[in-house]
């Protein structure tokens, strides 16, 4: 069993958060205006992570993922604020968008103290924690608990491109581990 990196770790302790968040500090379930502020901070996240590592990656395996992120999540931010928009409905900060966004910061403050090799490995490893938490509060919370069907059916479409991002993550995280990425 490979030791948990520092990042992971964070990671696995954003991801408790999240899912314990999402349901409120009195047990309510999230409204749609705080799901759409969680669907958003989540993406934007991950775009900044991202382009972070399009500069600083030393590996063109972890850069083409890396593109891949940032339009990807920037696509699923773009139709969320279309949808919202169209609905007429603010997205509304909370807890768990505000722990999302610290989480995201602290995430690019360390990864920016790196470089080189194990760069490439700290952003890869978060991306695998990171992914596998949003999916967890997808199929958990956001989903479940959505109450307008245009917002859970768009959770529903995109959630089969976060298990993509979260394989293609994992197969990433085993090349950069087994041997040794390029």
């Amino acid at each position: 069993m490979k030791p948990i990196p520092t990042l992971a770790l964070a990671a696995a302790v954003v991801a408790l958060a999240f899912n314990a968040q999402a349901q409120g500090a009195n047990g309510a379930a999230p409204t749609d205006p705080q799901i759409a502020a969680i669907v958003v901070t989540a993406n934007q996240v991950d775009i900044d992570a991202g382009k972070l590592a399009i500069q600083k990656s030393a590996s063109k395996d972890v850069k083409a993922f890396a593109q891949t992120m940032v339009r990807d999540h920037a696509g699923v931010n773009q139709a969320a604020g279309d949808l919202v928009h169209k609905l007429k409905v603010t997205p509304e900060p909370n807890a768990t968008s505000e722990s999302l966004k610290n989480g995201g910061a602290e995430n690019l403050a360390k990864l920016k103290g790196l470089t080189g090799k194990a760069f490439d490995k700290a952003y890869v490893n978060h991306e695998v924690a990171y992914h596998q938490a949003v999916l967890d509060a997808m199929d958990k919370t956001l989903i479940p608990d959505a109450q307008n069907t245009e917002l859970k059916a768009l959770l529903v479409k995109v959630r089969p491109t976060f298990v993509a991002h979260l394989n293609h993550a994992k197969a990433l995280d085993e090349q950069l581990n087994g041997s040794g990425g390029n």
